[in-house]
């Protein structure tokens, strides 16, 4: 429901709640939880319009919810692992962007696909932080009063 609404609601390029919650979802809740995630992505793709990248884009989500369970630890791999998808992100994204030939098939092209999409991976840097930031906040506090739930019914 949020991934949907934070795709509807206007933002600046790439300033969403995404890629952070393809981190969280399946690092929280579990990976059993991504084909939901996916299906949210394939719903909202569906009204918002499909274009080449799509599958880049859904399997860079997949990829990153696959990865989370890597990066539990604590609050700072929590937080690493969502930046490090936002980089997956974007590395797998331009990618797809150079592979339909949007640039050409030379190295350049390659070159010029990652190196146009900065300004737009730096939105998703910072959102990504954003959103990881309120993601561990509302973790912390309901972690915390689930646990005083427990130890008040345990009496």
């Amino acid at each position: 429901m949020v991934l949907a609404a934070s795709r509807f609601i206007p933002h600046p390029p790439n300033f969403t709640s995404l890629l952070a919650l393809s981190f969280y979802i399946p690092a929280l809740l579990g990976v059993r939880y991504l084909p939901a995630l996916i299906a949210s992505f394939i719903l909202t793709d569906l009204v918002i319009g499909l274009h080449g990248v799509t599958l880049f884009t859904w399997g860079s989500v997949i990829f990153i919810g696959l990865g989370s369970r890597f990066f539990l630890k604590n609050i700072y791999t929590r937080v690493s692992g969502s930046l490090l998808g936002a980089c997956l992100f974007f590395i797998v994204t331009n990618f797809g962007v150079w592979s339909l030939g949007s640039y050409g098939y030379k190295l350049e092209g390659l070159m010029m696909s990652y190196t146009l999409a900065i300004p737009f991976f730096t939105y998703t840097i910072i959102s990504t932080f954003v959103f990881s930031a309120i993601f561990e906040g509302v973790y912390k506090l309901t972690s915390k009063n689930l646990k005083l739930k427990f130890l008040t019914n345990s009496k």
